[in-house]
């Protein structure tokens, strides 16, 4: 799709959250900004997730889109949700999570306010979260807006938590994840590590998403570090090759990378000389080298446990 039809895009992918879709639901019926769509990606639920959409699509209050699919992961229903949007900016709002009712007004203000003449460098707006009890997730940002990119609020500013916002659709889509790998989940941060190495985000200290904490979205809970070790390989090699730049400001979050890359990559059945040759530059190398012996004790802990 070539030009967007709409502002927003408010993707959810779900997969058996009868339960909890409908605080996206009420969230998006009290939207005072009405220019958006819901677009739902079903990751194979085999709940009654059909039949609650089906009756909200009759109640006609918001326009929704419903996208059932066979279970692949989070990540293949983020890209079905990317190439289906008809909106300029996507907002992934999950399936058992809820947003004030100023959320889509609040986000188009922020990025309306950003100059148009500079608008084709920032990817998007980010802001604040509260758990379902009021509470504000993380911290805010330093500055109210701050335009940085997504390395930069993490290595420069330091702010930490869960934070949340719309981005480009036209970026997404040159970013997809790839489908043709093992497992049935690739982190997010796969993504992030490449928009924000090209693009600026507008933060600004709006608490807007409800986080709720009562019960796994589709992408939470613990990994099995064997059926999803092409996944988090990838991922790790994304920061690697992405924020080897900010090594001096935090040499152990990129020590880390390195080593889970590593780990991962022997667990994925890659070798070491395929896993050095999709290493960038020489510094991501040398890092590496240096991380193996901690990445061999991980594959050993992980193989033990396992055998367990």
């Amino acid at each position: 799709m070539c030009c967007p039809s709409v502002t927003f895009t408010v993707y959810t992918p779900t997969f058996n959250r009868a339960h909890t879709l409908h605080r996206a639901y009420e969230s998006l019926k009290q939207q005072t900004f009405r220019d958006f769509e819901w677009l739902i990606v079903d990751d194979g639920s085999t709940d009654e997730t059909a039949t609650l959409i089906k009756t909200w699509q009759q109640e006609n209050l918001v326009p929704i889109r419903y996208f059932p699919r066979p279970h692949r992961g989070a990540h293949v229903a983020h890209n079905v949700g990317v190439n289906q949007s008809k909106g300029e900016l996507l907002i992934k709002l999950d399936s058992d999570d809820a947003c004030v009712p100023e959320t889509l007004a609040t986000l188009h203000r922020a990025w309306t306010g950003i100059p148009q003449e500079k608008r084709g460098g920032f990817a998007g707006v980010t802001v604040l979260c509260k758990d379902e009890k009021g509470l504000l997730v993380g911290n805010r940002f330093p500055h109210n807006p701050l335009d940085c990119s997504s390395q930069e609020l993490e290595y420069k500013y330091r702010v930490k938590g869960e934070k949340w916002g719309c981005v480009r659709t036209d970026i997404l889509r040159t970013v997809p994840f790839p489908e043709d790998v093992p497992g049935n989940f690739i982190p997010e941060s796969f993504i992030w590590s490449q928009i924000g190495r090209k693009y600026l985000t507008r933060h600004v200290n709006e608490v807007l998403r409800i986080y709720w904490t009562d019960a796994p979205s589709l992408v939470h809970g613990r990994p099995n570090p064997f059926t999803n070790a092409a996944g988090h390989r990838l991922m790790f090699l994304a920061i690697l090759n992405n924020e080897i730049s900010w090594f001096a400001s935090a040499p152990l979050r990129l020590f880390r990378a390195a080593a889970q890359f590593a780990r991962f990559g022997w667990l994925s059945g890659m070798k070491l000389s395929a896993q050095n040759e999709a290493l960038s530059g020489w510094k991501q190398r040398l890092l590496w080298l240096a991380a193996l012996p901690a990445a061999q004790i991980m594959v050993w802990r992980d193989q033990r446990r396992q055998a367990a």
